[in-house]
């Protein structure tokens, strides 16, 4: 009896110590919106709301103070489609090699490079960019900056091509065997199978994988901020510098622009829509995943 009543308190204690874990993450959570929505009120109570999501200058740091936001979403939707060029075919082709194609052995080999590939620092992806992907691009195009757009969205495609290809992955070997044994039953070719059963049943995990990558790609620092440089700029051309907003909290947070001046609060400002921006990508691939889900009896 007193052998099962410890057992029972035990997990008791297992829960109430999960039960604050998951209270630890709501708690800080709540703390940052609520950081971030008091500090940029501060900053709406001088800068009209309408200013500031329709302005395309954006030069808080000067005399002539300019508050539009759009130069700095620019620069971060174009870094994120140019690393969605680069990273969601890359990562979807390697998860179908390695959950239909790859054999044991390869596979053994394969996943471990990935998780590494997705463990280097991103400060190290920057300077990569910097020392060998710009100059390859200036060989090919002269006119390119030192710092460019499309060096660091090659950069950062090639640090989110480990999560597309994992979350890929998991969600191609979720898909029943029978479903393929019953397409090869019908004579269909391993790669029918693999484009026209495999990977439409397991839709919903590979579009989640996508939008969740993008989302990770738009909240990129360190390597944008070192290859794309910090020029808010309203351009498509990926051989010109640009800013993006993580790149420009960087810029204020180094500590020259004094505490609670108006260029300070633009930091709050900006990371609130970058919260807003990230969060809504995060609730539309739970929308995604939920719409498009594939339930096997």
């Amino acid at each position: 009896m007193t052998h099962r009543a410890g057992r029972r308190w035990g997990e008791r204690l297992i829960a109430v110590g999960l039960f604050l874990c998951g209270l630890v993450s709501i708690l800080t959570t709540v703390g940052i919106v609520v950081v971030l929505v008091t500090e940029s009120a501060g900053f709406f109570r001088e800068v009209p709301l309408l200013e500031f999501l329709t302005g395309t200058r954006w030069s808080p740091l000067f005399a002539d103070q300019h508050f539009g936001i759009l130069p700095l979403l620019n620069g971060t939707l174009l870094i994120a489609l140019g690393a969605m060029v680069i990273a969601l075919p890359i990562g979807l082709t390697s998860a179908i090699y390695l959950s239909e194609y790859a054999s044991l052995k390869v596979r053994g080999v394969i996943k471990p490079v990935l998780e590494v590939l997705a463990g280097i620092p991103t400060v190290v992806y920057g300077y990569f960019a910097l020392t060998f992907v710009t100059p390859i691009i200036r060989a090919v195009f002269p006119e390119t900056g030192i710092f460019n757009a499309a060096s660091g969205a090659i950069v950062v495609g090639i640090m989110i091509i480990p999560m597309v290809a994992s979350l890929s992955e998991d969600a191609l070997n979720a898909v029943p065997q029978s479903l393929r044994e019953a397409a090869y039953g019908l004579g269909a070719t391993k790669f029918e199978v693999s484009t026209k059963v495999v990977v439409p049943a397991a839709l919903s995990g590979i579009v989640a994988s996508f939008i969740l990558a993008i989302s990770r790609a738009i909240g990129e620092t360190m390597a944008v901020t070192l290859a794309a440089g910090a020029t808010p700029k309203m351009t498509l051309n990926l051989l010109e510098s640009v800013q993006t907003m993580t790149a420009y909290i960087v810029q204020i947070s180094l500590g020259e622009t004094p505490h609670g001046t108006l260029e300070y609060s633009t930091i709050f400002a900006v990371g609130l829509v970058l919260f807003l921006i990230t969060l809504g990508m995060n609730l539309l691939s739970q929308r995604v995943t939920r719409k498009f889900r594939e339930v096997y009896e």
